[in-house]
């Protein structure tokens, strides 16, 4: 027995690690869009799975059209571009792969961490303008010594956990946030826990998000939020674009109350309409020198995690299809809210 597989938002073109999972057993409809109706509606229809990157939303206009599908994957972590609910309104289940790129963005986020604080773009830039006058040490924005500072972690899930474990390699102290976890937790850990984003925010000298963007979560870090962390505190976002008010993480910089921040993700990726903090660091305004550093989007990646990615996104859907074991899923219920 065969399956229709559609990948509607095909990162690659080329599915060989894919196909080297599933044999002859999936037969993989591939498409590179962005927009569901340059997909025709048959090929919708007619599909017993759907294997969607990060490029296209799943809305719930979307999904109605899905009527064989049995199966969503989404190709990476987060599933925010996935319309769960709809997608459990009509019995279909809907999995992720968390299980890739983990040691990558935990890796990624030290790495910006390090970059600023060790004025990494500052020294390169002044010696690539000066090779003899930029040979000096000081007045760099953000330099500071890690040992003994607060590491604050909000969410303290895989990836939450394997950046915490590299901060207290540098023996940063480590203090987390994380309310779904149950009492104890710490424990095991070794690590301070606070029962408050408040609290975190002002304790932490480094504030770092590992959360899931939902409704409850999105914009977590508003004015608010960035007034209440400790002045001259550093805050790093490698988990999504939507966690933060950018507006609000300008204006908290320009007043220097945030020392600095680096940033994975954005609102909007790629940043078309550029926020006001993305104009000023593109046009190297003299007053975040030094003190932003932007990636896009690239903290999961190196060639082995992307091979991971593709292929535990293969095997999921053929444990699910096959031997109906299913892996990974992000729409508990789903099978008793069917209509």
């Amino acid at each position: 027995m065969s399956f229709k597989v559609l990948v509607p938002d095909a990162h690659l073109r080329d599915l060989d690690v894919e196909k080297g999972v599933s044999g002859d057993t999936i037969e993989y409809l591939v498409y590179d869009e962005t927009d569901p109706a340059a997909i025709p509606d048959a090929v919708w229809a007619a599909c017993d799975a759907v294997l969607i990157w990060h490029r296209m939303r799943l809305s719930e206009d979307v999904v109605a059209k899905l009527k064989a599908c049995r199966f969503i994957v989404r190709v990476g972590v987060g599933f925010d571009n996935v319309d769960t609910l709809a997608c459990s309104a009509r019995g279909i289940p809907v999995a992720n792969v968390p299980n890739y790129g983990t040691t990558e963005v935990a890796d990624h986020a030290l790495a910006m961490l390090l970059h600023l604080t060790r004025g990494l773009g500052t020294y390169e830039a002044r010696l690539k303008s000066d090779p003899v006058a930029g040979f000096v040490a000081e007045n760099v924005p953000v330099v500071r010594r890690l040992r003994k500072s607060v590491f604050g972690a909000i969410g303290m899930g895989r990836i939450g956990t394997a950046v915490s474990r590299r901060a207290a390699a540098f023996d940063m102290h480590v203090v987390y946030f994380d309310p779904y976890l149950p009492d104890g937790h710490e424990l095991g850990l070794g690590f301070e826990r606070v029962r408050s984003l408040d609290a975190l925010l002002g304790k932490a000298d480094v504030v770092s998000l590992h959360v899931p963007l939902s409704a409850r979560t999105r914009k977590m870090m508003a004015a608010e939020q960035f007034a209440a962390m400790k002045p001259g505190a550093i805050f790093i976002n490698i988990a999504r674009g939507g966690l933060y008010d950018i507006d609000a993480l300008h204006d908290a910089l320009r007043s220097g109350h945030v020392a600095a921040a680096g940033l994975d993700v954005l609102p909007e990726e790629p940043p078309v309409s550029n926020p006001k903090l993305i104009e000023a660091w593109h046009a190297n305004a003299d007053w975040l020198a030094g003190r932003l550093l932007v990636t896009p989007h690239a903290a999961f990646y190196s060639d082995a995690a992307y091979e991971d990615m593709r292929t535990f996104s293969a095997e999921i859907l053929m444990d699910y299809l096959v031997s109906g074991n299913l892996r990974n899923n992000v729409n508990p219920g789903w099978d008793s809210k069917a209509v």
